[in-house]
């Protein structure tokens, strides 16, 4: 990595910049701007609404749980990709790529026809009274899907780079599957699951589309806080939907600040391990 060298390089890092601060860093700076335009004491009376600690605590939990969901999941599909060859691999890959590629509203309405009231599976739920849809566990069900393929698509490049030569000289000298994964396998990837756990996070924290359509938008009971901005913006009340709109900018700056931290330390790890393994 070099320095640019010459006028026209300075006018295309100075262009990149000037994008950068017109189309990110503005809008930021604004959402805090009209956040705080009403006073320090409008703010805190928006805070204390029921219905944005409400919308918070419904989007926290749609979070704690997808994502420890997610985790197990991702490390279990990478292992087996990555250390099994078996019929259907490629296959399975392709699959973990569905929620990339099918819109988050077109997912919602998926889960919407079968899990709802007049769905197949739905149906049975229903006669169990068993809510899905409309209720929260249909906003976890969608946060899970959309966010299935994060941890995984991190580990398995990761795998592949690290190579199976430890686990393999691991097998050889008695240990078990279960002591080769936790001693070995564990330790190499903690920084590329902390990696995935963050954007899993914030991918989950930040689901508008596939929620907005299961949710039913009910005030105090469906509302995660991307939906809530929506809602109170719509209704006019501009301080209270920047105030929602300004602990989700404080939840992605978080988020960026880790996104960061991560990708500093895998570097470190991917260095050391292709010096180890040229």
């Amino acid at each position: 990595m070099r320095k640019p060298q010459d006028a026209l390089q300075w006018a295309l890092v100075s262009l990149g910049l000037f994008f950068v601060l017109i189309l990110l860093v503005a809008p930021l700076a604004f959402i805090f701007t009209q956040a705080l335009s009403g006073g320090w004491a409008l703010l805190r009376d928006n805070l204390s609404e029921g219905y944005l600690q409400h919308a918070l605590g419904l989007t926290i939990l749609a979070a704690a749980i997808s994502v420890p969901l997610n985790l197990v999941f991702g490390i279990l599909l990478a292992w087996c990709v990555t250390q099994y060859r078996f019929k259907g691999r490629r296959l399975l890959l392709s699959l973990v790529d569905i929620p990339y590629a099918v819109s988050p509203v077109v997912a919602g309405l998926c889960y919407l026809i079968v899990y709802g009231g007049e769905g197949l599976l739905g149906h049975w739920f229903a006669e169990h009274d068993i809510q899905l849809m409309f209720a929260w566990p249909g906003i976890v069900l969608v946060t899970i899907f959309v966010t299935s393929p994060y941890v995984a698509r991190i580990l398995i490049p990761t795998l592949q780079a690290q190579g199976n030569q430890e686990e393999c000289a691991a097998l050889t000298l008695g240990a078990n599957g279960w002591q080769v994964f936790y001693q070995i396998t564990l330790p190499k990837l903690k920084w590329a699951l902390l990696y995935g756990v963050v954007v899993s996070n914030a991918r989950a924290v930040g689901e508008f589309g596939a929620v907005s359509v299961v949710s039913g938008t009910i005030m105090n009971q469906t509302l995660t806080l991307p939906l809530l901005v929506e809602q109170l913006n719509n209704d006019y009340k501009t301080a209270a939907a920047f105030t929602a709109a300004a602990i989700l900018a404080c939840m992605a700056m978080l988020t960026l600040f880790l996104k960061t931290l991560m990708e500093y330390r895998q570097r470190l790890v991917m260095r050391a391990t292709n010096s180890i393994h040229p």
